[in-house]
């Protein structure tokens, strides 16, 4: 006999494990399988460890320019290994909670990799031998997604490196290539150079941060020249040789070509949805370019079917899956949630200096038909930045012109990430210009370069 639920989620994620926890919030029977580690990717081996290892790097940075504090220290110097160690045990803690978030809320979570069955129906396998039979109305998929694998840059645990390896080598490189300027690959590479590697940044694109608006992207791609990092965009990747502890990279940019050794490289060039062997074959799922197709409230075309997170598609951010499975939830509790805007999810990259935006870009925002108006406020002008020693920063708003709307808000300086939320919530409030420049912001803080940045859209800025 099948074990019988009212809803069985697939993947204890951000998405997997906050669906379980609104379901049974809604009084449903909840049953949770996860093949790996309750908390997924990110939890594990993504947002959360990155974030640790970024911050052990902030530190060192910090330590090595104590002068301008008027500090002095000498023999600077930091053990590797519990660098890392600390990053797996922070990753470790949260990892627990969600196993005891799961035993609060009283859901069922077995150990295995689940597969479609039928309709309704859901085997468990562990080791290839079915070890339970779930069925239920509902299903949810949350099955994440990997690091997409370019030919001759498969990962091998040693001298190419995913982002698994990269957050627990056995010993901290000299010398990296970091491939790809995304979100990871910007961090990693940021985190290596501030620990005292030399590192090597390849992208394809004409930018780094391709995503982010081109300003932006510019002033990262300036703040890392300044750190010495190598910046090559505009790449063309040759061969990938590995030597016997070493990679060589042939990369063509700025109209010449030239080899690059480094003791490891980081291949970060984009992500791939886990979709193979759920048993999608036999169902009427439409999966396009690794990413199972959805609509507003993350149906598939399988009645009773749902995806939710990376597996569903851009933007591959835990708190979109986190906010689509409330969604989700609530949709099939028979609530009337309301459909994610993803113009509206914020996006954060943690690399030094911080990068954070939510909305259209300046670009973007043309390419619609926006007459706009824009606002800049450098970080030089506020005094909170200034007396953190951490004057390096900008605050861009784009406005249109006719309603005021704030179609979108760009950041980078230090701890943008957290700031980001203060636009991120006028969006969601549908705020015009008027509300923004009727708040008052509290002095002295860096928040206030938020204030002035929409300020200076209108030509009313003050400090600069």
């Amino acid at each position: 006999m099948a074990d019988q639920f009212d809803l069985v989620v697939v993947g204890g994620g951000p998405g997997g494990y906050v669906a379980a926890i609104r379901a049974s919030q809604l009084k449903m029977k909840v049953a949770l399988v996860e093949r790996e580690n309750l908390g997924g990717i990110c939890l594990n081996w993504g947002c959360i460890p990155t974030k640790a290892l970024l911050r052990a790097s902030e530190i060192n940075h910090l330590l090595h320019s104590l002068d301008a504090y008027g500090f002095a220290a000498d023999n600077i110097r930091f053990d590797f290994q519990k660098v890392v160690k600390r990053s797996r045990a922070v990753a470790g803690q949260l990892s627990s909670g969600v196993k005891g978030l799961m035993k609060k809320n009283k859901v069922t979570v077995y150990d295995g990799h689940a597969k479609l069955a039928g309709q309704g129906k859901l085997s468990v396998l562990k080791d290839g031998k079915a070890v339970a039979e779930l069925q239920a109305k509902n299903i949810i998929l949350a099955t994440g997604a990997r690091a997409r694998v370019l030919p001759g840059m498969e990962p091998d645990g040693k001298l190419i490196w995913s982002y698994r390896e990269a957050l627990v080598p056995d010993a901290m490189p000299k010398s990296l290539i970091v491939i790809g300027s995304g979100a990871i690959g910007s961090e990693f590479a940021s985190f290596y150079l501030n620990m005292g590697a030399q590192v090597t940044l390849i992208e394809v694109m004409d930018r780094i941060l391709p995503v982010e608006d081109a300003e932006i992207s510019a002033f990262v791609q300036k703040s890392f020249a300044k750190q010495k990092m190598n910046l090559l965009t505009s790449a063309k990747i040759g061969t990938v040789k590995k030597n016997a502890d070493s990679v060589t990279v042939t990369v063509e940019a700025g109209g010449k070509t030239q080899e690059i050794t480094a003791d490891r490289l980081i291949s970060a060039v984009g992500i791939v949805g886990n979709v193979e062997d759920l048993g999608l074959e036999s169902t009427k799922v439409k999966v396009e370019r690794t990413h199972i197709v959805i609509d507003e409230m993350c149906r598939t075309g399988e009645p009773g079917l749902y995806a939710i997170g990376d597996v569903a598609g851009a933007p591959w951010l835990a708190h979109k899956a986190s906010h689509e499975a409330i969604i989700c939830v609530e949709h099939i509790a028979g609530l009337d949630p309301h459909p994610l805007e993803a113009l509206n999810i914020p996006g954060c990259t943690y690399c030094r200096p911080q990068v954070a935006s939510v909305g259209l870009t300046e670009a973007k925002a043309k390419e619609a038909g926006h007459e706009v108006r824009v606002g800049r406020f450098p970080f030089i002008g506020n005094g909170k930045a200034i007396a953190l020693g951490e004057p390096e920063g900008l605050v861009k708003t784009v406005f249109d012109a006719k309603t005021g709307e704030l179609l979108g808000a760009h950041m980078v300086g230090p701890e943008v990430t957290e700031m980001i939320q203060g636009y991120t919530v006028a969006r969601t409030l549908e705020t015009t210009e008027a509300e923004l420049m009727h708040t008052v912001f509290p002095h002295p803080t860096v928040s206030e370069t938020m204030h002035e940045a929409v300020l200076d859209a209108f030509g009313r800025v003050i400090h600069i």
